[in-house]
C-alpha cells in the first residue's frame, strides 16, 4: 500500500479507508478509474446522480448528515449554482488544505489525454483557477436539468470560510478573485439580457456580505 503523503493535513477518520494513489493522495470517491488507476479530472460513472439520491459524501462517499460542505468558487458563491454535490464538512476541509489545484492558484487544469468519452460538467464554466475556494456550510440543495445534465442550486448559508494555499484567504484575496472572475460572468448575463444583469448585480451585492472581514 502506498503511504500517504507526509505534508498532508490529518486525514479525517471517514477518508482512512480511502485508497491512495502512487503520489501518496487519497482518492476521493467521486473519482473515476481507468484502467486500474484514478484520474481526479474525471467523476465516476453515475457520480452526481449516486451522490445526490443516496445523499453521499462527495469526497469520503459515507453517508451525510444535516449539515452539508459545497467547495466552490468565488462565481459559484455569488450565484449559488454549482456542479458538484456536497461533502461533509471534515473531508472538505482536508480537500481545501490538501488539493494541489486549491494550494497552487497559479496551477492551470490538465487536459492532456482525456478520454475521447470524457464530457464537462453540466453548465457553463469559468474556466480558470480562481486561486481561492469557498466553503459553504448549508443545510439545502436542489438539483435541477441544465444543458443536458444536472447542477445544484445550493441552499442559504449556515456559514462561509475563504480559503487559498492550505489557509485562510484575506478579503483582499477573495475580492481578487472575483474581479478576476466577474466579467466573464456579467457578459454571460448580457446575453439574457437586462433583467439577467439586475439579478446578477443583486447576487453580487449579498455576496459582499460573505466576504472575510479582513
Amino acid at each position: 500500500m502506498t503511504a500517504l503523503r507526509k505534508e498532508l493535513p490529518r486525514l479525517p477518520d471517514r477518508m482512512r479507508g480511502r485508497p491512495v494513489d502512487h503520489r501518496g493522495f487519497p482518492v476521493p470517491w467521486f473519482v473515476a478509474w481507468l484502467d486500474g488507476e484514478p484520474d481526479f479530472r474525471i467523476i465516476r460513472p453515475n457520480g452526481l446522480a449516486i451522490a445526490v439520491k443516496q445523499q453521499r459524501c462527495w469526497i469520503c462517499g459515507q453517508q451525510l448528515g444535516r449539515h452539508l460542505a459545497f467547495v466552490i468558487g468565488p462565481m459559484c458563491a455569488i450565484n449559488r449554482i454549482t456542479s458538484e454535490p456536497p461533502s461533509h464538512r471534515e473531508c472538505a476541509e482536508f480537500a481545501v488544505q490538501a488539493c494541489p489545484f486549491m494550494l497552487r492558484p497559479r496551477m492551470k487544469r490538465n487536459t492532456v489525454d482525456l478520454p475521447e468519452h470524457y464530457r464537462n460538467p453540466a453548465g457553463i464554466h469559468v474556466d480558470r483557477n480562481p486561486g481561492v475556494m469557498c466553503m459553504w456550510i448549508t443545510k439545502s440543495f436542489k438539483p435541477f436539468k441544465a444543458n443536458g445534465g444536472y447542477l445544484l442550486n445550493i441552499g442559504e448559508p449556515e456559514s462561509v470560510s475563504w480559503w487559498t494555499e492550505g489557509r485562510y484567504a484575506t478579503r483582499a484575496e477573495v475580492q481578487a478573485s472575483i474581479d478576476g472572475g466577474f466579467p466573464q460572468l456579467r457578459e454571460l448575463a448580457e446575453q439574457d439580457g437586462p433583467e439577467a444583469v439586475a439579478d446578477l448585480m443583486r447576487r453580487v451585492e449579498t455576496a459582499q456580505a460573505l466576504l472575510p472581514k479582513g
